[in-house]
């Protein structure tokens, strides 16, 4: 799948946010949670598995195995100021709970340490992962250390405005070696079924008394069979990077030096009408099975009711690779269609009026992510009418120089986006001098969106005093020099499957804080303006003059079976 390269709008309208904030002696701030919107969603990032060996070959003793981080939405590459921006002001904690390991492992924490736990602090958030780092976590084999236990580490977080996905560390001590199977490319379309091929081999010098598995699907993948030996866990709320199904599985027996096993019949990965690309990951590791069966009784699993999984040996090892756990995106032939509409508005010199600019996602499937596994935003150009100022604008959007290289704004749609979600950005526009049918055109930015094969509905309009017959805010394709054409107004209607949650939404507004307008009229449902309809974020945002970066989304929330 082929990555197309970020244009100049994501840097600048990031770059020219931090210029302005360190202006008014404050550094790029972009807000994290307007009043009643959606939080910041932060995933806590680090590796999943750590396999400590008895043969005391875990590497520099002063050199952690675990390196934690938080992924922010947006990329994580300086702007022109050379500064990397802040997505999040506030106060936060990150707890790393240890407790698991005690028995199995010594352990070496960062921050502030008590006993098995430790508790590490900031009040500042970079967008992406690099800029974000928490601190290492070491681990051991004691001096009584002992083949076949098994724990886990968990790290959470908390703090204002921001939903932390949290990260659970597989901790194993084994004079063994288990390894995944690769996975190949899922033959299987969107709504069916795909057969995993799950299996193992044993690469070290002595047997495993036991494995356990662990395997997991983002939202948009289900596990149709519910196996004796495996405990199951939902998630369907919080962040959506952290809903969908992660299961425990554990296996009792001998696995030999050299051998290979794989699932005596293959794993059912279920396809949700929505899914598009959706992550599904699994790993073999030894594991004392007492122990594994503990953990598979904390954490909110819930034990299967049918028939247990089951291994068989291989007479030989099979071709394809094996690592530390086997990966694969599903299915890749859906696809999503994103909607962007404009709107019109009448009045004379001096006066504000108030313009939507319309985001929909009509489905059919979810954006997990531009490109997996990146959660960068999906981004909107907005050029303004001619003769127009924009006096507010929406906390997800920026000044910009657009790819045309002229000067506008840049609005982020973060991702994941819903399969039927519906997002408003307000504008507040003062007309410096009354034109007919001023036209400014909105566009996504030119990319090449994986799973959106049909972008003619990607340009809307705003349109200003319209002369007859000219007043029309759906553009004809994206391409930048496509004139508008005859057609009902781009004005977002309801949802589309709207029962069971309200699947609009909109962003905040800042700006000059004079809500007045003189005399202009909208053209159809707009945001209100003034103080009863802007949401206000505070010092911070006033500070960086509408340049902070909220994207409040009421959205109807669904996973797959």
């Amino acid at each position: 799948m082929r990555r197309p390269a970020r244009s100049s709008v994501f840097r600048a309208t990031l770059g020219l946010a931090a210029a302005v904030a360190l202006a008014a002696g404050s550094s790029a701030v972009m807000p994290a949670l307007a009043a009643d919107g959606d939080p910041l969603p932060v995933r806590i990032t680090g590796e999943s598995l750590v396999d400590l060996s008895l043969q005391g070959d875990d590497g520099d003793p002063a050199e952690p195995q675990i390196t934690l981080r938080l992924a922010a939405p947006g990329s994580d590459e300086p702007g022109d100021d050379g500064e990397v921006p802040v997505v999040h002001q506030g106060h936060y904690r990150i707890k790393i709970d240890a407790g698991g390991l005690a028995g199995v492992a010594q352990v070496k924490l960062p921050c502030a340490t008590s006993g098995w736990t430790a508790t590490c602090e900031g009040d500042r958030i970079r967008a992406g992962e690099k800029s974000n780092p928490v601190g290492g976590i070491r681990l051991d084999v004691g001096a009584d250390g002992a083949p076949r236990r098994f724990g886990e580490i968990t790290v959470t977080g908390e703090g204002d405005g921001v939903a932390f996905a949290p990260l659970h560390i597989q901790v194993v001590v084994s004079d063994s070696k288990i390894v995944s199977h690769e996975l190949p490319t899922p033959a299987v379309g969107v709504g069916g079924t795909w057969q995993a091929p799950l299996g193992l081999r044993n690469a070290g010098r002595t047997p495993a008394d036991g494995v356990v598995l662990r395997f997991r699907g983002t939202r948009g993948l289900g596990f149709p069979d519910s196996y004796g030996n495996c405990a199951y866990r939902h998630t369907t709320d919080g962040p959506l990077q952290g809903q969908g199904t992660d299961a425990i599985c554990t296996f009792s027996g001998t696995y030999e030096p050299g051998a290979a096993y794989e699932v005596t019949e293959p794993l059912k990965v279920k396809t949700a009408a929505f899914a598009l690309n959706d992550l599904f990951t699994y790993s073999f590791a030894p594991a004392d099975a007492q122990r594994a069966k503990a953990l598979r009784a904390t954490g909110r699993y819930t034990p299967g009711t049918g028939a247990p999984m089951t291994l068989r040996r291989l007479p030989a090892t099979p071709s394809g690779g094996y690592s530390s756990k086997g990966t694969t995106w599903l299915p890749s032939d859906n696809s999503y269609d994103i909607l962007i509409t404009g709107d019109s508005a009448r009045g004379a010199a001096g006066d504000k009026v108030a313009v939507d600019v319309g985001f929909r996602n009509l489905g059919p499937a979810w954006v997990r992510g531009l490109e997996p596994p990146d959660d960068d935003p999906m981004l909107i150009e907005v050029s303004m009418p001619p003769g127009t100022t924009a006096t507010r604008i929406p906390d997800d959007c920026r000044p910009a120089r657009l790819d045309d290289g002229s000067e506008g704004y840049g609005c982020q749609v973060r991702t994941p986006v819903l399969e039927d979600a519906r997002l408003t950005f307000p504008f507040e526009l003062r007309i410096d001098k009354a034109v007919e049918n001023a036209k400014g055109k909105i566009r996504m930015q030119p990319f090449d969106y994986p799973g959106e094969p049909d972008q003619d509905n990607n340009t809307a309009w705003i349109v200003l005093n319209a002369t007859d017959g000219g007043g029309t805010t759906e553009g004809s394709s994206g391409d930048p020099s496509a004139e508008p054409v005859p057609s009902a107004s781009g004005t977002p209607t309801a949802g589309p499957g709207t029962a069971g949650g309200d699947t609009s939404g909109s962003t905040g507004v800042t700006g000059d804080g004079d809500s007045s307008s003189a005399g202009g009229t909208s053209g159809g449902g707009l945001a209100t303006t003034g103080t009863g309809g802007i949401l206000f974020l505070g010092g911070a945002a006033v500070l960086v003059a509408g340049l902070g970066a909220v994207l409040v989304v009421v959205v109807r929330r669904r996973s797959a079976g």
